[in-house]
This record gives structure tokens, sequence and C-alpha cells, in this order.
């Protein structure tokens, strides 16, 4: 009997240690990887003898991290280094594509994260893990999301990989340290959050789904919580990926993070919100309307005034994947004051057909620049 008991200390030491070193550095490659199709075995610290008829070795976390995912073409976001005496991956420089919003609507709060994260950058960048991992640390927002519009977008400043680095949502009840020292994908893992994680999957109830393809080092990822409409869409590099959750109205999230690889980081470059009024659906609409352009302010030619106004409140709702908001306008639940029927415009007129016929573009933004002149000049 002691001898077995000494047995089980063993296996718990040497499983302990690998799972401890699989997110610190590379343990193997990818290809190797795919051979583990085992599921991972949680220990307790109890000193009781295990049935060993059902024990299988848990998986090693991919230690390679994605390349090839980020939003732009940067060098630092292609080159990494692995330091074998600091154990971990390095970014070789900064990269601060995409970073262009000076005002934050909210940032990282100091009092609710993990003991295993550190702050900078005025809040806004999280450090997961920095100096080595031995489970996962999480972080929330500094500002409860309730009624309105909420979009906010989280880059990846770091090689991506590990067990899980993932970006989500969550209530107050979420449990932020619970797993501090087991390697998990804690977004997800109860009816309180919803996760995205970096393999592609969406993760929610303990359950998970193929939702997008993979990000990485360089990624930018994008949130939108419509608590109008109830639900929560996610964007990759500022294109749309899909709505991963509906019928969440009169609930209350945090944006959350969660990573287990050591020495990553994640940071907020945009935080913003709105109220679902008539001015944000009339920016939703025209941005429906005019799906091709990078930014609708400037396929329209809007008064200098305006055009500054519109940027400063709704930039973002007008630089949106056009099909997320296709999916949240088109819902019947929105109220009948607000749904701005004119946009629709009237019936064209013989001349109107006429320019639509020679030149359908043209005719198009005439027709939106129009509209939108006199339904955002009177808000």
């Amino acid at each position: 009997m002691s001898r077995r008991s000494q047995n089980i200390r063993a296996w718990r030491y040497v499983w302990g240690g690998i799972r401890q070193d699989a997110d610190a550095r590379a343990l193997v490659l990818a290809s190797e990887n795919e051979g583990w199709g085992y599921e991972r075995l949680e220990y307790s610290d109890s000193d009781s003898e295990a049935d060993f008829s059902a024990v299988m070795a848990p998986p090693v976390p991919s230690a390679v991290p994605v390349t090839g995912e980020s939003y732009c073409s940067c060098d630092s976001q292609t080159e990494t280094s692995y330091n074998s005496r600091l154990r971990g991956f390095h970014q070789v420089k900064d990269c601060h594509c995409g970073e262009d919003d000076q005002d934050f609507d909210w940032v990282w709060d100091s009092s609710c994260r993990s003991t295993a994260t550190l702050l900078n950058c005025d809040n806004r960048k999280v450090n997961f893990h920095s100096e080595y991992s031995c489970g996962t640390a999480a972080v929330r927002g500094s500002k409860e999301l309730v009624e309105g519009q909420h979009f906010w977008e989280i880059k990846m400043t770091s090689p991506v990989y590990g067990t899980d680095m993932m970006v989500g949502i969550g209530t107050c009840d979420v449990n932020l340290d619970k797993y501090r020292h087991t390697f998990c994908s804690l977004l997800g893992k109860d009816s309180d959050s919803w996760g995205l994680s970096y393999t592609g999957l969406l993760h929610h109830k303990g359950d998970k789904m193929n939702f997008a393809t993979r990000f990485g080092q360089g990624s930018i990822i994008g949130v939108h919580l419509d608590t109008w409409h109830g639900t929560l869409t996610f964007f990759k590099n500022r294109k749309c990926i899909g709505v991963a959750a509906t019928e969440l109205q009169n609930k209350r999230f945090y944006p959350m993070a969660c990573s287990t690889a050591a020495k990553s980081s994640m940071k907020v470059i945009r935080s913003c919100s709105a109220p679902t009024s008539l001015l944000y659906l009339c920016c939703a609409r025209l941005r429906q309307l005019l799906p091709d352009s990078v930014d609708t302010l400037d396929a329209l030619p809007l008064p200098p005034g305006l055009r500054h106004l519109l940027h400063n409140k709704l930039g973002w709702v007008l630089s949106l994947g056009s099909s997320s908001l296709e999916e949240t306008l088109d819902e019947p639940e929105q109220s009948p004051d607000l749904s701005v029927p004119a946009l629709a415009g009237a019936p064209p007129s013989e001349s109107d057909s006429e320019g639509c016929t020679s030149d359908p573009e043209a005719f198009q933004r005439s027709q939106v620049s129009s509209i939108s002149f006199r339904t955002l000049s009177d808000i």
C-alpha cells in the first residue's frame, strides 16, 4: 500500500510539472500535438488512493504561437523569439497599428483581476503570468455594461499560444481567481460568461462550438454588445465574425479576458458606448446601405460639422462590418418609433430611375446622402 501511494505521488509530480511548464515554453512541435487524443485529468491535493483504471495522460497545450493572423503586416507581428533563460516567447518590437482612439469608456479594473496579472498603459494593457504560468489568469473591465450599445477592441500584443487565451463577457458572479492553479478556458465555463478562444472556439455553459478561424499576435478582436436587441457579436481584424449570443436583454455584463500563457498580454485599443437612439439607428442603417465602404463617412458628402460630430460619437458604428448590423436591424422586436422608415427612401421618380440605370453606385450615394442629411440634421 505504501508503495502504491508513492507511485501516485510520483505520477502527480510528473504530470504537474508538465502542465506547469507547457504554457511557458515550446515542449513539442505542432505536428506532435495532433497525436494527443486524451482528456485532461484533474488531481486533488489529498493523498487518497486513485483508481488508475481510468487514468489517461493529460494533453499538452499548444506551445507554438499562432502566426499570420495579424491586423497589419508589421515585422514585429511576425517576428517572435524564444528565450530559453526567461522561458517564454518575446515580441521583437511594439506595434501600434489600429490604435487611433484617445478617449476610452472603460479600462481594465485594477481591483477586479487575478493575482497573476499586471496592468500598465493607463490600465489599458494587461500582462498575464509575468514570470511563469501555473494556471489561468483573468481580468475584467472597470465599467458594468448595462443599457445601450457597447463596442470595444482588444489587440493581442504578445505571441498567442497555450491552453487558451480568450476575450468575452461575464457577469459579476464570475470568479476570476477560481482557476489560478488550473489550465482551462475560463470564459464560458459556466452560464455567467461567454468567451471566444484564440483557437476559434466559442465557449458557454461548459460547451464549445466552432465559431471562427484562429487569431494570433497582432490580431484585433472586436466585441459589440447590443443590449437593445440582446445580441453579442464578435469581430476579427475589424471584419464581422458573427453573432455569438442572443436574448441578452436586461442583463449586466463586464468585458473580460483571460490567458494561461506565460508572458502574454492584451491591450484595449477602443472602448465606447452609445444609447440606442434614433441617431445610432440612422448611422447603423447608413452603414448597412454602404457595405463596401471602409468608412461610411468617407462616402457621404456631409458638412464638416456634421461629419466631425458623427465621427466622434458614432464613428465605430460607421466603420463596422455591415453583416452584423443587418442581423440586428432586421429583427422584428425593434420599436416602430425608432425603425427609421424614411431611410428606405421615397419611390424613385422617372429622372431618378434614369440616374440609377446609368450609374447605380452614384445614384445610391446621392440618395443615401440626401436622406442622411435631412434625417441627421434634425437630431
